[in-house]
């Protein structure tokens, strides 16, 4: 298990509205105290990738309040891996002031309907592992499990670069890749759950093999791990050309599914994506210009996601709000 670090200051770039508990700045003070605050419900929040694995404390307006991070294991062994991330959530509800009201959590797929099941494609250990049950047992909370691409889809929508959107894609370009699609203000589901999976669009026909049984998709060109893989190097010391190459392909799988379902706006977040910076965004902009011939989807827009490394675990968090019907400040 990796060490884990804790951020148990409100963060760099926490979004929602933070609530002062101080006295005014001017004016008599008061002779009596007032009624006590009421405290601001919070979520348990769980984002689980190939590389890393965080837990948080989220308000449900989307301020995050405590964080920890561990590496994922590299195991066959099932167990070690959700054991490194029972270690993390202890940590984060043994320091909770107040009790969290549900757990959401976005992980890597596919998976079955729910998340009664997961099989992430970069998690080799877990094959139908019972997530939900696991999670369950650990934290006595409601659990709600989607996919983290769709989570962070749900994430934009509330508290990011999609506030004003009604249709669009968000996706993660990290060591995977995945996206999540919202059309007409609503997430897509799919019968299990696990549409959105922009990461098996056929980018090189007869190309690189996929972990999913393909060949071609965008995952198996242009993820972290592909692009280790094909180059013997991390993604994060990547030259320029490969950089392109990968927003390139990006850009491809965008076209095409821009064409299909007439969205005007794609956000991109993941380590991958947002560490090539302007030469991965400048080349994927031009292969979608190329792509997109018809008039409704020339406006097509790719943007980095508004929410930075905070998406993760405030799309967990949204994750439980939607599923579970979390108002604000409650339930």
């Amino acid at each position: 298990m990796g060490a884990s670090t804790a951020t148990t200051e409100s963060p760099a770039g926490d979004v929602g509205p933070v609530v002062a508990d101080g006295l005014p700045s001017g004016g008599p003070v008061p002779t009596e105290p007032g009624p006590p605050a009421t405290p601001v419900a919070t979520v348990l929040a769980v984002d689980i990738g190939g590389t890393k694995m965080e837990a948080g404390i989220v308000t449900v307006d989307g301020a995050i309040l405590d964080r920890v991070r561990t590496p994922t294991p590299v195991s066959t062994d099932p167990m070690v891996v959700f054991g490194a991330l029972a270690s993390i959530v202890a940590e984060v509800l043994d320091r909770a002031p107040v009790r969290p009201v549900a757990c959401g959590v976005g992980c890597g797929g596919p998976m079955a309907a729910g998340g009664s099941t997961v099989s992430p494609l970069n998690i080799h250990a877990w094959r139908k592992f019972p997530l939900l049950q696991h999670l369950v047992d650990l934290t006595r909370l409601p659990v709600a499990i989607d996919n983290d691409a769709k989570a962070l889809a749900l994430a934009e929508g509330w508290r990011g670069a999609a506030m004003e959107s009604s249709n669009y894609l968000a996706m993660v370009v990290s060591t995977g890749v995945g996206g999540g699609i919202v059309l007409d203000g609503h997430l897509l589901d799919g019968s299990d759950g696990n549409a959105g999976h922009v990461g098996h669009v056929v980018v090189v026909p007869d190309g690189r093999p996929c972990a999913c049984g393909g060949r071609g998709c965008l995952e198996a060109e242009a993820s972290g791990t592909a692009i280790a893989s094909a180059t013997g190097r991390p993604a994060a010391e990547a030259d320029e050309a490969t950089r392109r190459r990968c927003g390139m392909l990006v850009g491809r799988a965008v076209g095409s599914v821009a064409n299909l379902l007439d969205l005007q706006l794609v956000m991109v977040a993941g380590s991958v994506a947002l560490g090539f910076g302007d030469d991965f965004f400048a080349a994927a902009r031009q292969e979608l210009a190329l792509r997109c011939g018809l008039g409704y989807a020339r406006s097509t827009r790719i943007e980095p996601a508004g929410l930075g490394a905070d998406g993760p675990l405030v799309g967990a968090a949204a994750v439980a709000r939607h599923r579970h019907g979390l108002a604000r400040s409650g339930r």
